[in-house]
């Protein structure tokens, strides 16, 4: 009897469960559009053979016996637009990527190019031949016709542990408990249900279950077909992947570096349910998806859950998680003081905490800020708490930030409090006045600093007046404590404070902000500024150069505009793209801007310092924050994200009256400079249940990578009263590339039990990813008028004939980085591939064509030379020779590029500190030629930006090379380990091997 499929997009709601199950479809044959090379489409009927050993199609004006494909003759099976004719302008919009699949085929690689009415239909005919090219040669029989398979054998198993009374049937409760146990997220319901339609379709209904029921059941719950599909494509062994299926599949379509079969058996013996697996090296579907499921296969990089960025740079180089009114758990106007706030911000790496200081009932200051006088806490409560907590999530340096508003002799019972409490801890020192930096967090590990005003040197009594800081007063006019008017004419308000507090502030010291100019000629390191989130805007909007300059040197804290009467938050990335250290959030408040700032703290082993950009740091560079354009000597990247399937996925908070079922949709967003904040979304997965399917591609372009964020959206699109189901946010340097789960959290932040995204993920320029989707910023540019990135003039002479020395070098460097794209991209291409793909797929993509073929051409690679050639003995098909072709030019490229690398480096390098040299004597020589005013500030642009390029392009250059070296390396690995290979002695150094994070010099 012949097994039916079905899928998510097909009637009945089965999914694929096994290789069988495609085989089946093939059989049944389906209706494909056939696209030919005048880009026309014709819809004919595509049948498998009952025998299994060709595809044939009709109506065709061919002889029957020519309408057809032997499956022996077939060489590769390729998903998507990867031939010319799909490719083509004509075609490429009339069908998504995931509809398409190609068939090469025939000793010259002819290509039978197909479209079908969904992915699903491509994905059950590319797993059905791929399985057919693999294994027709050796069990032409039906797959699963023979003896059990290591899956079946091993639910069989589990079936007979629970089967107590050893009769061969259990209760369908405790089956349906078995299920649950095996899969947490799956709903009871769901598993019922599924009982209730195959003891209705076998006829055998009852409380109890066989073996072979509850097998079928399972395989039918518990298969995800596109994780199937997954090993399938990486299986060299019917349903399983071996020790080596594994780690091709870690290496080429992971990225993962550094792979062992050791590694590889760890895997296995961690993962893979059944005994005989475990024992054999073995790992099965359900293994594969418990794998792909863990902590070890997140999308996360492990490398970055501990500290793993440059601790020793100055304070002012970090940006600092900062919370405002950490105390409150809801709004500023009704919210309750509550202790266990400051417990949350703290647990959470929180790094800077704002306490204001009131007068208290008992002669104690005390801390509120909620307008009832009732819900005040004692200041004593409060340090003991942070005397207690301060560094449980991390070691690195605490800032207090004091807003004083209570009296003289209270501030110096806190005072006392302060030094008593936390004693050792508070960081006392005076500054050191031939320094130029704060500080690093290194140094001032398990410190706490307080930032607060400080008694000028001329007041020489026990108390003074000192300008007073704005934030805080519109809580005391609600509070009606405000007793101080402001001074006539406007002007600063003025405060009395005690000596015993002012002696605390040390490395923070409050000042008021004057403008850009004073503080270059006046500030003192030590100093630092606040800012209302409307004058940080206005300066971020007007003058975001100046603002980023000033934050190399100072710190500067943004709060929040005290019209936020609900507690909401601003966007804190409108503040970090200047430079701002110290955004200070609400942390009480869930939502996105809350998910951002939390989701950008963890990358640095959630230590609350994130190290900025470069750009962002070094003393002379050009960065233009609200730039809509790739940055000088920036490497834009192209981020590919495929969203393939939800699981688990919960329905929306405050959607009551809605019935179980939702409707969801993934918005990807990326949150950073505004030359990269986007956002796309997926299509509704209609009546999906809770596992739905999406299959769609989206495409981001990131210029500054270092300060951007992705944020993936779950909604509801058939919502009453909710539309929010799940969020996750990750910053873009920690993403991983390849097939991996997205952990969905809740709009407060907290995990979703099982609920998960599936996605693929690939980023151009770097390694791993696999097959990205569509040509971006990796794509071929020779084809339009190169650009080649130039120095300005500043108007002064001298520094200008310095760097007119750079101009030849910057254009050498352009186009020997350029012509080894544009080889990589063409051969890649020519290879079936997408320019994310890496040197080792190509490499075993050709050696694949080449053992599927009995009458396949001798072509080898000679390892023994360190530009390996890639030779044909005897005549070979059309585009085989465009590869070995292409795969030449790349070679040439890549070879130029490394030999030639070094010398245009040093002449970048060269000219870069010539320019260098004169930066010291800068402000001498402008008065000298005399500008001033717009010619001014355009020299010092001109003059930034010559650094900033020269710099950006020596690195592009490096790394260029670096990447060469790492692409010969792989061409020496994969050919070894495919076969196609000879005289394999030498190897290229593996410049693979260098710590992918170093910290960035200075």
């Amino acid at each position: 009897k012949k097994k039916t499929v079905s899928f998510s997009s097909m009637p009945n709601d089965r999914k694929i469960n096994s290789t069988a199950a495609c085989i089946s479809l093939m059989l049944e044959g389906c209706e494909l559009k056939k696209v030919r090379s005048n880009s026309r489409m014709y819809s004919r009927f595509f049948v498998l053979d009952a025998d299994m050993r060709s595809v044939r199609w009709e109506p065709s004006k061919k002889d029957s016996e020519k309408a057809k494909i032997e499956i022996k003759s077939v060489k590769e099976v390729r998903m998507g637009k990867k031939t010319p004719v799909l490719r083509s302008n004509g075609l490429s919009d009339q069908f998504p990527d995931e509809c398409a699949f190609s068939i090469i085929y025939g000793d010259n690689y002819e290509s039978l190019d197909l479209v079908a009415s969904s992915a699903d239909v491509v994905s059950a005919w590319v797993m059905g031949l791929r399985y057919l090219v693999s294994y027709g040669k050796h069990s032409p029989e039906a797959p699963g016709t023979s003896h059990p398979s290591l899956r079946t054998s091993w639910i069989s198993s589990v079936f007979d542990l629970a089967d107590l009374e050893k009769s061969g049937r259990i209760p369908v409760s405790r089956a349906v408990q078995l299920i649950k146990a095996l899969n947490p997220g799956m709903k009871t319901s769901t598993i019922e249900l599924k009982f209730k339609e195959l003891q209705k379709a076998s006829e055998r209904p009852g409380t109890e279950v066989a073996c072979d029921l509850f097998v079928e059941a399972y395989c039918e719950l518990c298969t995800r077909p596109e994780i199937f599909f997954l090993l399938v494509q990486f299986s060299s062994n019917k349903e399983y992947l071996g020790v080596k299926d594994l780690l091709m599949f870690l290496e080429v379509e992971q990225g993962m570096e550094g792979v062992t079969e050791e590694k590889c058996l760890e895997i296995v013996s961690k993962y893979e349910p059944s005994k005989e697996g475990r024992e054999k090296g073995y790992l099965a579907i359900d293994g594969f998806t418990r794998y792909l499921l863990s902590a070890d296969c997140s999308i996360f990089d492990p490398q970055h859950r501990k500290v793993c960025q440059d601790m020793a740079q100055p304070l002012s180089h970090y940006y600092i998680s900062s919370a405002h009114s950490a105390c409150l758990l809801e709004d500023n106007f009704w919210g309750r003081s509550d202790i266990s706030g400051y417990i949350s911000a703290l647990g959470l790496g929180c790094r800077s905490i704002e306490l204001v200081l009131w007068d208290g009932p008992e002669g104690e200051p005390v801390v509120y800020t909620s307008p009832s006088a009732a819900s005040c806490v004692p200041f004593r409560a409060v340090v003991g708490l942070i005397d207690q907590h301060a560094f449980t999530a991390s070691a690195y340096p605490l800032i207090l930030c004091l807003v004083v508003r209570c009296s003289a002799p209270q501030q110096r019972l806190a005072a006392q409090c302060l030094r008593k409490t936390l004693g050792e801890k508070l960081y006392l020192e005076p500054p050191n006045p031939v320094a130029s930096y704060l500080p690093s967090p290194e140094e001032l590990k398990g410190r706490i600093l307080i930032k607060g005003k400080k008694l000028p040197p001329t007041c020489e009594d026990s108390e003074g007046e000192v300008s007073d800081e704005e934030e805080g007063w519109e809580l005391a006019r609600r509070l009606g404590q405000e007793d101080r008017e402001a001074p006539e004419g406007g002007g600063l308000r003025r405060v009395r404070l005690s000596r015993e507090l002012s002696e605390l502030v040390s490395l923070c010291q409050a000042v008021p902000f004057q403008d850009f100019e004073s503080s270059r000629r006046g500030q003192r390191y030590w100093e630092m500024c606040s800012f209302s989130e409307v004058e940080a805007g206005r300066f971020a909007n007007e003058c975001p150069a100046e603002l980023v300059s000033y934050n190399k040197r100072f710190l500067s804290r943004v709060y929040p505009s005290p019209m936020r009467i609900d507690a909401s938050n601003m966007n804190p990335q409108d503040f970090w793209k200047c430079g701002c250290q110290m955004v200070a959030m609400n942390y009480q408040t869930p939502g996105l801007m809350m998910d951002l700032n939390a989701g950008w703290f963890r990358q640095n082993g959630a230590c609350g310092y994130v190290l900025r950009p470069a750009i962002m740091r070094e003393e002379v560079s050009y960065f233009s924050a609200n730039a809509k354009d790739s940055l000088p000597g920036v490497p834009a990247q192209l981020l590919h994200l495929k969203v393939i399937s939800g699981q688990n996925l919960p329905k929306p908070k405050g959607s009551g009256a809605k019935g179980e079922v939702v409707e969801p949709y993934v918005c990807a967003e990326i949150h950073g400079i505004p030359a990269d904040c986007a956002e796309h979304r997926t299509k509704t997965a209609l009546q999906s249940g809770d596992n739905p399917i999406f299959d769609e591609s989206l495409e981001f372009q990131i210029n500054l990578p270092e300060l951007a964020v992705l944020r993936f959206v779950v909604l509801d699109d058939d919502y009453i009263g909710d539309e929010f189901i799940a969020q996750y946010t990750i910053p873009f340097e920690c993403l991983q590339p390849g097939y991996r789960h997205v952990p969905l959290q809740s709009l407060a932040g907290e995990p979703l039990p099982h609920a998960t995204l599936f996605v693929h993920v690939a980023i151009t320029d770097r390694r791993g990813g696999g097959k990205g989707h569509r040509r971006g910023l990796a794509g071929r540019r020779g084809r339009r008028v190169r650009e080649y990135t130039s120095t300005k003039a500043t108007g002064i002479k001298a520094i200008d004939e310095v760097f007119r020395t750079a101009t030849q070098p910057l254009r050498e460097a352009t186009d020997l980085r350029e012509n080894v794209q544009n080889a990589l991209v063409s051969f890649k291409e020519l290879c079936g591939l997408t320019p994310a793909a890496n040197m080792k797929q190509c490499i075993l993509t050709v050696s694949t064509w080449l053992l599927h073929s009995d009458s396949a051409p001798s072509v080898t690679l000679n390892l023994a030379e360190r530009y390996p050639p890639m030779e044909a003995q005897g005549p070979i098909p059309d585009l085989l020779r465009k590869v070995l072709t292409a795969y030449e030019t790349m070679i040439q490229t890549s070879r130029t590029l490394i030999e030639s690398a070094d010398a245009v480096y040093g002449k970048l390098i060269q000219a870069q500190q010539a320019g260098m040299d004169f930066h010291k004597e800068l402000h001498r020589i402008e008065t000298k030629e005399g500008l001033r005013g717009r010619k001014l500030q355009k020299a010092l642009e001109s003059f930034a930006w010559n650094i900033t390029v020269l710099k950006g392009q020596a690195d592009l250059l490096k790394h260029a090379k670096a990447e060469a070296l790492d692409n010969l390396w792989q061409i020496h690995n994969a050919g070894q380990s495919c076969g196609i290979g000879r005289n394999g002695s030498a190897s290229p150094e593996p410049s693979r091997l260098r710590a992918p994070l170093e910290p960035i010099p200075e």
